[in-house]
Order: C-alpha cells, then structure tokens, then sequence
C-alpha cells in the first residue's frame, strides 16, 4: 500500500490511502468478476488462520478469484470457541460447512505466534494480557500450551523462540484434532494442518505453507507420499 504524499493528521492519511487502495483493487477487476458468485457462495475452502497482519491468506494460496476460499481469522488460528458453557466450533469456520457446502478446511498457524508466545508467557509465569477480549482467546490456548510442555514433546530447556514454534506446530495439530471430533463437522469434511513461515523456520523459503497434519496424520513421509512429486518440499514438521 502507498502512503498519500499531503500533510495531515496521521489517521486521515491511513483513510485515504486505504481508499486510494480500493480505487487500484476496483480498476484491476475484469468485467463479470463477481458474476458467478452474486447470488451465492459455494467455497471449496475454508482457511482459519492467524490474526496478523503479516499473513495474508488469500496472498498465501495466490487466489484471485472470489467465492473459492473463505478467510476466518482468530487470535492463535483457534477453530474452536465457546458457547454457554461448551466448546464449539468457531462459528466462522463453521458457517461455510454447514450453510455453503465447503468440505476441505486448512488450518494455518504461522511461526513467531504473538498468540502462543503470550499463552506460553502466561504458563511460564511471564507478562499477562489485559484486554477481556484478547485474554480470552489466549486464556484458550494455555492448555495446549499446558499440555505440550508436560508431553516432553516441546523441550521446555530450549530457547524462547525454538520452543514458541513447536507450540505453533503442537497448536495446529490440536485444532486439527478437534475439528476432527467435532459432531457438527461432517466426517467427510478433510482438515489440513499448515504452519506459514516467513521466518525461515522450517526452510530456506519465506512465505511457504508447511504441511504439517492432514487429517491427524504427522508423519512426514506419510504425508510427503499423498503429494505429487513438486509439492514434497513442501512437508514438513518440526516435533517428531
């Protein structure tokens, strides 16, 4: 995005360069680009990722067209909330299954996770969240976080960083589980497990998708053999 070259009050500018940005978004449309979807969606995806602003998910599958993928976010990729009293699934993921006939799910979490590196604080005794709003969403991931560390599957002794990512990893495969069990979730619906990396924590690629769960499977030659011959670069995991 540019930034408007006039003076002004910071925010003002922002305004004017997020509608500067539309201008360049609606002249790049090709005529009939909604067409197809003006009355309806029928998405073949559903992509809950990470709140952040430097994941862009229809950036990350290179998608051009509308009505393909459907785009929740939450903090921490969470498919999961909670509803009197019970854990359901997110009504934004929910939505495209069971109202717009969506069978694939991939669930993206992203390394560097402002998300788990905050649950992770809060489990080792570090700084605390102080919105309601933010802390719930984190609040939820301290059991994963909880129950990662006490599995001896994330060496609690290495680095800050090191250990943030395998509950990056660790998150994504528990999201994929539950989505997995979920009743509402029909068993034909396939979940996908995914870390983005643009800190070049599992390769030397900024920007890849990790495979890294497909329907509770994690073994990385597993996975590696459902994929054509181009995409096998493209797996991999960093717990064991």
């Amino acid at each position: 995005m540019s930034h408007p070259d006039e003076e002004g009050d910071v925010t003002e500018q922002i305004l004017h360069a997020l509608l500067d940005g539309n201008d360049r978004h609606v002249e790049t449309l090709p005529d009939g680009y909604f067409d197809d979807v003006l009355d309806g969606q029928r998405p073949a995806v559903v992509s809950v990722c990470c709140s952040d602003s430097r994941v862009s998910q229809e950036g990350m599958w290179d998608v051009a067209e509308p009505g393909w993928l459907f785009t929740p976010s939450t903090i921490g990729n969470q498919a999961w909330d909670e509803y009197r009293g019970e854990r359901v699934v997110d009504g934004s993921v929910l939505y495209p299954i069971a109202y717009a006939g969506t069978e694939t799910v991939a669930v993206v979490g992203h390394t560097g996770c402002g998300a788990v590196t905050a649950a992770y604080e809060a489990v080792t005794g570090g700084a605390t969240v102080e919105h309601p709003g933010v802390e719930k969403w984190v609040e939820s991931l301290v059991p994963v976080v909880e129950d990662a560390l006490s599995s001896g599957r994330v060496d609690a002794d290495a680095s800050d960083r090191e250990v943030v990512n395998r509950l990056v990893e660790y998150n994504v495969d528990r999201q994929v589980e539950f989505l997995r069990d979920a009743s509402a979730v029909p068993p034909e619906v396939r979940v996908y497990g995914f870390v983005y990396d643009f800190q070049r924590i599992y390769g030397d690629v900024p920007g890849r998708a990790y495979l890294v769960n497909a329907d509770g499977e994690t073994d990385p030659n597993a996975l590696a053999d459902r994929l054509p011959d181009r995409h096998r670069d493209s797996v991999r995991r960093l717990l064991d």
